[in-house]
């Protein structure tokens, strides 16, 4: 067996080669240094991307559904969904009224590409949303400030709004905007709140919304063309199931469809985004795994090369350690630690380089806060790993060459 004084005696042989190299060592890992460089970057968006799908599944509501005409998904037949007629708001108060599992039932509707103006500013394409008082138990009603609107005010047609978070942010960057007066297709309303940031890079929408009593809404823009969706909150993930058979068969009662009929409704939930996030995953991770590859082969191409010109260099160097008595694993290993060494420096390299890029893009993009400003630690670790078992692999045929030297030819070597 080798011992361990002999292992570092080799280590240190190894490191002392690097260094009296050093640009030829720099230059050598730069294939390492750009496949690490992939390798972070990938596994640091791919650890946005589930960061920012769990945001999501928080900001829609991991025990809400949504009854609506159309698909999230966009899986259904388009055509076919198109013709589906609109939910009324009569069909859904009375799917309210006949619910007896879910926490809370309620409609609501939406008008896409309203206008909202203060002080002479406008800004387009916001979502108004009617929504009714028990909506303050759903992720809407987490307010960064302000309260939400009464029964009373709905009831009575208030012109009262709730913002969300990047149309308050765009009217009042620098204060607060409750008790101003802001116009919405013309009419006025009185900010009482402002919606906590819930959009992510997959629903960046829902914060583009502002929040008024439903009938005011259907006083402004009524609701028999575009009908209404009916938000139905479980009150927990284990009872969804539940929930969600009970809302189907309802939503079919309310709807007078026949046995046999196919659904002409669509519940919508937060997990529709997972075939959308493992997607996208997948694209990431394809693309990311084929530079990673090509950088690792070219890499190792390059490590291999100089490591069979550093064995020639030192031909009767190793000729003078076997002379000495040094066996075949120990000058085997010297040279598999310093292709291993090579690499964990392009590794290093690497790791600096994806911390400064990580860090210009979170401070030049503050509005991706799925993603972390930092590299992870476990990212680093594996660059860790993957760098040493690529340097071995690398270095394995010039070390056992290196190995398999007669002294006696190594000696004559010049």
């Amino acid at each position: 067996m080798m011992g361990i004084s002999e292992y570092f005696e080799s280590a240190r042989i190894a490191y002392q080669a690097i260094i009296a190299n050093k640009t030829r060592a720099f230059l050598t890992s730069l294939g390492i240094v750009i496949g690490i460089f992939f390798v972070i970057m990938m596994g640091w968006f791919l650890d946005g991307l589930d960061n920012a799908f769990d945001k999501t599944i928080n900001a829609i509501g991991t025990d809400m559904l949504y009854v609506d005409k159309w698909s999230w998904g966009g899986s259904d037949d388009w055509r076919s969904v198109q013709k589906r007629k609109p939910i009324s708001y009569q069909q859904a108060l009375e799917a309210s009224k006949k619910m007896t599992t879910a926490e809370l039932v309620a409609p609501h509707a939406s008008k896409w590409g309203g206008k909202i103006t203060y002080q002479g500013n406008t800004l387009g394409s916001v979502s108004i949303v009617g929504v009714t008082a028990p909506f303050v138990n759903t992720p809407i009603g987490n307010l960064k400030e302000g309260r939400f609107f009464s029964e009373t005010e709905d009831v009575h047609s208030v012109e009262v709004v709730i913002l969300g978070y990047k149309v308050a942010n765009a009217f009042f960057p620098d204060r607060s905007p409750l008790g101003e007066i802001m116009r919405i297709n013309g009419r006025k309303f009185l900010v009482i709140g402002v919606v906590n940031k819930r959009g992510t890079i997959i629903t960046d929408f829902i914060d583009n919304q502002v929040f008024i009593p439903i009938q005011t809404f259907m006083g402004m823009f009524g609701t028999a063309r575009r009908g209404v969706q009916i938000a139905v909150k479980a009150g927990s993930q284990e009872l969804l199931d539940e929930v969600r058979e009970e809302t189907r068969v309802i939503a079919r009662q309310v709807r007078n469809l026949q046995p046999g009929e196919e659904d002409d409704f669509t519940i919508n939930e937060s997990q529709m985004f997972r075939d959308e996030i493992s997607t996208l995953r997948l694209y990431v991770w394809g693309i990311g795994i084929g530079l990673t590859g090509l950088s690792f082969f070219v890499g190792i191409i390059g490590i291999m090369n100089i490591m069979f010109v550093s064995v020639t260099e030192r031909t009767k160097e190793i000729g003078i350690r076997k002379a000495l008595g040094a066996k075949n694993r120990s000058i085997m290993w010297q040279f598999l630690v310093e292709s291993s060494t090579l690499c964990l420096f392009g590794a290093f390299i690497g790791f600096l380089l994806c911390a400064t890029v990580i860090f210009a893009i979170t401070s030049a993009f503050p509005d991706v806060d799925f993603l972390t400003p930092y590299v992870p630690l476990h990212l680093l670790f594996i660059a860790s790993i993957v760098s040493i078992i690529v340097g071995i692999f690398a270095g394995l045929i010039p070390a056992y060459r290196a190995s398999r030297l007669d002294p006696v030819e190594a000696l004559r070597y010049e």
